[in-house]
């Protein structure tokens, strides 16, 4: 038994200039744009090659668009769509928090395919590069999301405020005096630390970058599989609750990522690569 870890509260504000703040839930945004940009402009330039470093460049600002506008519509749409409809003029207020994942990757998804319609460039190859990035940018979203206190666990049962069996456990002082699950940081090291070890890893086969679309369907029934687990230690949100078999919405909207992500896969690994694959 060991004694609960009390959530220290920090300053959900990185950078103070002034009258700009500047969040680190925006900062974890930016680096991982950046990070993912930087990556992906190495791997089209691999074996088989689907697009110059300077298309990569262009679209980094489609991707930014995507995850941002699709992100705060995803997340009004899924989450709160009663409140943004009866007060619309909150919709834009992204300050205030409010983003889902599931939404920002339709609009990247919306992003990807027109910027390489309009530039004729393989789409899931293309894809297949970008996916590999995008854990990036989770992990560090879910680190700032517990800088920022926020998306409690769930409470860790069979322990108090003075003994707990599970030695990372965390009190939050807003959320009451029990320990919690640290949701935030299993979500990180899911989504961000272990999803991108596996894409990482699969993205040095020719074979596999070969045939477009394998490694977008890996990250989205791996991606799916890290939120559904994840989400069994973290707190539903208030407004929601527990919905249809005791799932979260996270949960929820998880579900057709595996049967999408299945799909992309069998599509890419019962068709013959797009190019030969040298030695084979």
């Amino acid at each position: 038994m060991s004694v609960p870890f009390v959530y220290p509260g920090f300053d959900p504000v990185a950078i103070h200039l002034g009258p700009i703040s500047i969040r680190w839930y925006a900062l974890a945004y930016i680096t991982g744009l950046v990070l993912g940009w930087r990556l992906a402009r190495h791997l089209v330039r691999r074996f088989p090659v689907v697009a110059t470093v300077e298309q990569v460049d262009d679209f980094l600002t489609w991707a930014t668009l995507g995850v941002v506008l699709g992100g705060r519509l995803g997340y009004v749409l899924f989450y709160q769509p009663a409140l943004y409809f009866a007060h619309p003029l909150l919709i834009p207020a992204v300050w205030d928090g409010g983003m889902s994942f599931h939404g920002g990757a339709i609009g990247v998804a919306l992003a990807i395919w027109w910027f390489c319609r309009q530039n004729k460039i393989p789409i899931l190859g293309f894809a297949d590069r970008v996916a590999t990035c995008v854990p990036i940018g989770l992990g560090l979203g879910r680190v700032a999301n517990f800088i920022n206190g926020e998306l409690w666990g769930r409470v860790v049962e069979g322990c108090t405020a003075a003994h707990c069996w599970l030695p990372v456990a965390i009190i939050y002082p807003e959320a009451g005096p029990l320990p919690r699950y640290p949701s935030e940081l299993i979500e990180a090291s899911l989504e961000g630390v272990v999803l991108f070890a596996v894409m990482i890893a699969l993205a040095q086969s020719d074979r596999l970058r070969a045939r477009f679309g394998a490694l977008t369907g890996v990250f989205v029934v791996g991606y799916g599989i890290c939120r559904i687990v994840s989400e069994s230690f973290r707190q539903p949100d208030p407004f929601l609750g527990y919905l249809a078999g005791g799932l979260t919405m996270g949960q929820i909207l998880s579900i057709p990522m595996l049967v999408i992500g299945a799909g992309l896969l069998w599509y890419a690994l019962r068709r013959p690569p797009a190019v030969p694959v040298p030695g084979r």
